[in-house]
């Protein structure tokens, strides 16, 4: 089948990235749309494949401010002429499923999100905009939010990232999903045996990720905690932050390797779509403690890879902390590596090509076999 896999925007190798590299190696003769794209920022894996921009691409500034041109992006995916192409796989967390698909392809959307920043996290993410931003944001948000659920129509079938976002897929589209849970790259992270006395926080220092819940718990734990990150909450957290939290900004792959390896625990008191963060700090050999909500249910076990905390306030994460100091001993490095190893890559590609080939033999069956077809969407009445 010719293939086209449509991704949001490639400008770096973050989690939807290392997903995306997975999917292309399925389908090495894939091509890839995107809205944005900076070769020197994405993979030699993606380079590979020929790799086409939407019109926003050509818009001025649009690498580094492409976010502000969200509300050209359904046009641009609309005007993409993928009409020769017999399976087109989107990936979605910006917007990517909404292209116009021939009526003999299939579509199949793996969703990492809906879009929080017009869903769920909506109010959030407008807090802390000025008047006249948010003004503008809330015009554009709630045309988008219509786009959204009308574009969900043109997805044959939908893969979820974890329970949570299934759980998302269905409140905001009305569609079920299958749950194909994203890979960690397990010859990437190595346990260390000279862990050190700190803890670590390593995400965007953006609302959402909570960074300032994980700075005031640490107000009142007497403990390092180290922040890897940067983002448009840092200037303001490190006007605040006590003196045992240290602000690292972005560093290095292998500097981030050894930090995974060598903290205590990783702070994660964000609630996110997936995450896959605790599960390289795991494959470091290293626990997590999580906010129990969203994708860290599904990576998460308590007392063997981590600890889970109910609500998120600064009491509570601080009581996960204290209480994690207490049976720190119990947590087995080799147990935390074995259970990051089943979201292996390997284990990624059988999952997603599995429910893959599930799906188009479903619709190669309603296709082909009429009166099975009415049979299902009569829901079984005799006609």
């Amino acid at each position: 089948m010719k293939t086209a896999i449509v991704h949001y925007w490639l400008i770096g190798m973050r989690g939807g990235e290392r997903v995306l590299e997975e999917m292309s190696k399925l389908y090495p003769d894939a091509d890839i749309f995107t809205h944005v794209y900076d070769p020197a920022r994405v993979s030699a894996q993606l380079k590979q494949h020929s790799i086409t921009e939407s019109f926003v691409g050509r818009l001025p500034f649009a690498r580094r401010h492409y976010q502000k041109y969200l509300g050209f992006m359904p046009r641009a995916l609309e005007q993409l002429d993928l009409s020769s192409y017999d399976l087109i796989l989107s990936s979605e967390s910006g917007p990517a499923k909404g292209i116009v698909p021939s009526p003999g392809a299939r579509h199949i959307c793996y969703c990492h999100s809906p879009m929080r920043y017009i869903w769920d996290e909506y109010h959030t993410y407008t807090e802390h905009m000025d008047p006249v931003s948010r003004f503008v944001f809330s015009r554009i948000a709630h045309k988008m939010r219509l786009w959204d659920v009308v574009s969900a129509a043109r997805v044959d079938a939908f893969i979820a990232n974890s329970s949570f976002t299934a759980s998302r897929i269905e409140r905001y589209y009305r569609r079920p999903a299958d749950i194909v849970h994203p890979p960690v790259d397990m010859a990437r992270f190595k346990p260390r045996s000279d862990v050190g006395d700190f803890f670590l926080f390593a995400s965007q220092l953006v609302p959402y990720k909570k960074a300032d819940l994980a700075i005031e718990a640490f107000r009142h734990i007497e403990a390092p905690l180290y922040v890897v990150g940067d983002g448009s909450e840092r200037a303001r957290l490190e006007k605040t932050a006590p003196p045992n939290v240290t602000f690292l900004g972005r560093v290095s792959d292998e500097r981030l390797e050894e930090l995974f390896a060598r903290c205590r625990a990783l702070i994660f008191p964000g609630q996110e779509d997936f995450g896959i963060v605790p599960l390289e700090v795991m494959a470091s050999g290293r626990p997590v403690i999580a906010f129990g909500g969203g994708g860290a249910l599904d990576t998460v076990v308590p007392e063997k890879t981590g600890l889970l905390f109910e609500t998120q306030t600064p009491a509570a994460l601080t009581s996960a902390v204290h209480r994690f100091q207490r049976i720190e001993t119990r947590f087995d490095p080799d147990t935390l590596v074995r259970h990051a190893a089943s979201f292996s890559q390997e284990r990624f590609r059988n999952a997603f090509q599995a429910a893959v080939d599930k799906i188009l033999e479903s619709a190669s069956i309603s296709s082909t076999d009429p009166q099975r077809h009415l049979y299902e969407v009569t829901g079984g009445a005799h006609v």
